[in-house]
């Protein structure tokens, strides 16, 4: 395996010649979320894409977490180790709040980026951030990793020939379940600040980010500019301080409104979906799994898997192969206005203690808080493009509009 060093100058540019592999990478948050990104590398690195050149952790990894990824170079400094170890990406899977800063400070040395999503906890963040690397000239995908599903092309392709009519709005529902435990994994775990600083660590804008963003993409409105008012519900069972139950009402420029469902207190946990409706059928996608049903009058329902293209590797590719980068930070722009909109509502809703009761936690013994007939009004919600509120929920706060 050809392991030349390559030092990215600040004047780099996505544009530049190509990046020979394997290409260093360093990887800011490795434990958490984070050990994906660390499977993720290794197969990479093991394809001779990639190779792991440092890891950014407070506590170095061990051995046993490192088994085939070599011996990179570790560090708590991240600038520090973006230098010594000549880097031309980082992967960031850090604390939301940390996000804006870590990505300009790999920008400044010309070391293109691969940011977890939510990429800010805020608009005003999420656009210091995505100018800040657009001037710097590095090229910035956004882990979205439902967005590189071939689902998506083969859907707006079915649109696009009549396969479901005219489309008339899009509903996203998740119905998940987290215990306990889930909140205390980490001092910003459900928190809408922390020291001051926004976190926004929420149902709909971080575990089931994707369904929003997913949503929001085959509605046709990816950009900040493609939303015209957002409606919200925002709701908590736990004794958190963010929603963990709550939805959104999308109003859009093209006239497709976006409802997403979410909640991590369902009764029956099951993979998240996006229904697009027509007048004529629908599409339903589990990007979880890259399936497809397509129902549609005059036909029996016909269903389709697909493949998908990892981010990381996109990003390679980019810099490689000059293939086209799949989640710019525009393409997220929307999802930000939604992010930005919880952030500005008013705290989350505390449901009321008869409308949830205690369940085991997937283990048997930690326990998780399960809401009432969710399931059934995140599923009503994705298929009327309703709020909890317009469905008779008897919790349901008054919605907050947001333009």
């Amino acid at each position: 395996m050809n392991t030349t060093r390559l030092t990215v100058s600040t004047a780099a540019s996505s544009q530049a010649a190509p990046v020979p592999v394997p290409v260093p990478v360093v990887l800011a948050g490795a434990r958490g979320h984070g050990h994906w990104h660390l499977a993720n590398i290794r197969r990479l690195q093991d394809k001779g894409l990639v190779r792991l050149a440092g890891v950014c952790e407070l506590t170095p990894l061990t051995d046993e977490e490192l088994d085939g990824l070599g011996t990179p170079e570790q560090s708590a400094d991240f600038g520090a180790l973006l230098d010594s170890t000549g880097a031309a990406i980082a992967v960031i899977c850090t604390p939301i709040p940390t996000h804006t800063d870590l990505a300009l400070i790999a920008a400044a040395k010309g070391v293109h980026l691969l940011l977890e999503k939510p990429p800010a906890p805020s608009y005003a963040e999420f656009r210091r951030m995505a100018d800040g690397v657009a001037a710097a000239g590095v090229a910035c995908q956004i882990g979205f990793q439902s967005l590189g599903s071939h689902a998506l092309p083969a859907i707006r392709e079915m649109v696009a020939e009549g396969a479901i009519g005219t489309v008339t709005g899009v509903g996203g529902a998740g119905a998940w379940a987290r215990d306990e435990a889930y909140y205390r994994r980490a001092p910003w775990a459900g928190k809408r600040r922390l020291n001051g600083v926004d976190v926004i660590d929420g149902a709909l804008t971080n575990p089931l980010a994707h369904a929003v963003a997913t949503g929001l993409a085959l509605g046709g409105s990816t950009r900040a500019e493609d939303v015209t008012g957002i409606e919200t519900e925002l709701l908590r069972a736990n004794d958190i301080e963010s929603d963990d139950t709550s939805c959104v009402r999308v109003s859009t420029a093209n006239g497709v409104p976006v409802t997403v469902a979410a909640t991590l207190c369902a009764e029956h946990p099951g993979d998240p979906y996006v229904l697009v409706h027509g007048t004529s059928g629908r599409i339903t996608f589990w990007y979880k799994q890259d399936r497809v049903l397509l129902q549609r009058s005059g036909h029996g329902p016909e269903e389709y898997e697909y493949g998908s293209t990892d981010l990381l590797e996109n990003l390679v590719d980019h810099l490689t192969e000059g293939a086209e980068l799949l989640v710019e930070p525009d393409v997220t722009g929307a999802f930000m206005r939604v992010v930005e909109a919880i952030r500005q509502a008013p705290d989350p809703a505390e449901l009321p203690s008869d409308a949830w009761e205690f369940a085991p936690g997937a283990d048997g013994s930690v326990r998780r808080r399960v809401v009432t007939g969710i399931d059934g009004l995140v599923a009503a919600a994705a298929d009327t493009l309703s709020l909890y509120s317009e469905l008779g929920a008897p919790w349901a706060p008054p919605k907050e509009v947001s333009t």
